[in-house]
């Protein structure tokens, strides 16, 4: 790991080095969009060289993708903060969904993300094996029992990727007119609901 440089402040060990890059290339992304992040910009943010990026991270795509996994992985924090103490299983889904839906398209950093030509590699991501697992641990640290519903093992992962595609194709491809919270709630619920009452029932 590249200890010199870092303005005089070297991280501990390769974890800390990788944090560090990405949360400047986050603060890259803000500023600048996309297209201006570039391995160089970053490095110069840091104090370092290519070179040391090029340890953690072999291209701007792969940096940048890792910097939209960080962004993603707060709003799921988020989610599981808004839905504490909902004890209806559909309720919390709806309600958790309706959120993502509602206040992506104004995270700046996504929003550019998604503008741009990374949109289909960041939209990939939203579905991809690392981002079903966070997901699923936010709900299973819900006040739901998953499994006696049904919903455990790959059912449980089947599920959250039918959530997630289910956000990602409304926040790619937003309804027009736009709906109503209510609206939005109530479509939500006859999309949400029958797939619940199905507890998990394998697909043949």
């Amino acid at each position: 790991m590249g200890r010199r440089g870092w303005r005089g402040a070297p991280p501990g060990d390769d974890a800390e080095a990788r944090k560090r890059i990405i949360d400047a290339a986050l603060r890259m992304l803000e500023r600048h969009g996309p297209e201006r992040t570039t391995l160089s910009h970053v490095a110069a943010d840091l104090g370092i060289t290519r070179p040391t990026i090029y340890r953690h991270f072999a291209t701007s795509d792969e940096l940048i993708a890792a910097a939209a996994d960080a962004a993603l992985g707060g709003w799921t924090a988020r989610v599981g903060e808004r839905t504490v103490g909902v004890e209806d299983p559909t309720e919390l889904l709806v309600e958790a969904v309706a959120h993502l839906i509602e206040r992506l398209p104004d995270e700046a950093l996504l929003t550019r993300l998604l503008d741009t030509d990374q949109a289909r590699s960041i939209s990939r991501r939203m579905v991809q094996p690392d981002s079903i697992q966070r997901s699923r641990t936010m709900l299973e640290h819900s006040a739901i029992d998953w499994a006696a519903l049904g919903w455990s093992g790959a059912a449980m992962d089947d599920l959250v990727e039918y959530l997630l595609r289910l956000i990602q194709s409304m926040v790619i491809a937003p309804s027009t007119p736009p709906r109503s919270p209510d609206q939005l709630r109530t479509y939500l619920r006859r999309c949400i609901g029958p797939v619940l009452a199905s507890r998990g029932a394998p697909i043949n």
